[in-house]
């Protein structure tokens, strides 16, 4: 990143710290506390203070852990450092998804590589059951070898994926214009490792190496400052101090945001369902006409 790239990215950061000030967090920074364990509890490691939680993937079983409450509305941010080495078939997962078959879904994905390759991001909107709205780019740094920021900031108006406060996507709501957006069902927010090597490396052409298991991917600090679902949308679709999110100033990208959006997709976009003619048929998706913020 140039130095013009890593003032935007200052500026955008400090405008994330003045959100914490109006903010209602709601997770206590403990594991143990803010989660549980859907599956394979044998393959998780939490350190003593709770702080921060392993998930391990080998030939026997992934894991998944899940948020104890479900939110509507909000800002969820978790620091991560995915595995090391050849991680090639591997997924590693963070998450917001609402678990009816006509599931919400806010996807962010990592699809492993072999050791040397840069990792892909994935990231994927389900709404009413329905997705096909994937999108990847290639990382400006290796997410290996130290903790990085994954955010999903979800409110009324938008849906925008960050890395290390810098926005890659967003999904605006133009319910009004015919697309669809996720507004009215409450989600879980979810982190997993799984196989994915029918899909994820070289569109399934690369296999996960068993010898190099078990693989793990670490979760450190994270931050949950979301409306909780006490079963009333109303309550979480207001705008109010502790619900920053749903205020103006969150309606869109400020310049600085729509500044560094647009430089993660020049230089490190590579693929966009909004692109592919070939796969819609030239029917493309309502929303990949629409302003993007």
């Amino acid at each position: 990143m140039n130095h013009f790239s890593r003032f935007i990215f200052l500026v955008t950061y400090f405008i994330y710290l003045s959100h914490i000030a109006l903010a209602s967090i709601v997770s206590t920074g403990d594991y143990n506390k803010d989660f549980y364990v859907t599956y394979s509890p044998n393959h998780i490691n939490t350190s003593v203070d709770g702080r921060t939680r392993s998930l391990i993937f080998d030939k026997e079983s992934g894991t998944e852990i899940a948020s104890k409450d479900m939110y509507l509305f909000g800002q969820f941010d978790m620091k991560i450092k995915l595995i090391p080495g050849n991680s090639a078939g591997t997924v590693v997962a963070f998450y917001l998804a609402s678990g009816q078959p006509n599931r919400d879904e806010v996807d962010f994905e990592f699809l492993g590589n072999v050791a040397g390759k840069p990792y892909t991001l994935q990231t994927n909107v389900y709404v009413d059951g329905f997705d096909d709205r994937e999108q990847r780019i290639n990382l400006w740094f290796d997410p290996t070898q130290d903790y990085h920021t994954y955010s999903i900031l979800w409110n009324l108006h938008q849906i925008v994926f960050m890395v290390d406060w810098v926005p890659i996507r967003t999904y605006r709501n133009h319910a009004d214009k015919g697309a669809k957006y996720p507004h009215w069902q409450p989600m879980e927010l979810k982190m997993s490792i799984w196989n994915g090597e029918d899909w994820a490396t070289d569109g399934g052409k690369t296999k996960i190496d068993w010898s190099k298991a078990p693989f793990v991917a670490t979760l450190g600090n994270y931050k949950i400052d979301a409306c909780v679902w006490k079963g009333n949308a109303r309550f979480c679709r207001v705008e109010s101090e502790n619900h920053w999110w749903n205020k103006g100033q969150s309606s869109t990208l400020t310049w600085t945001q729509r500044r560094l959006f647009k430089w993660v997709r020049k230089y490190h976009l590579t693929y966009d369902y909004c692109m592919d003619n070939q796969r819609f048929q030239n029917n493309m998706p309502i929303e990949c006409s629409l302003p993007k913020y």
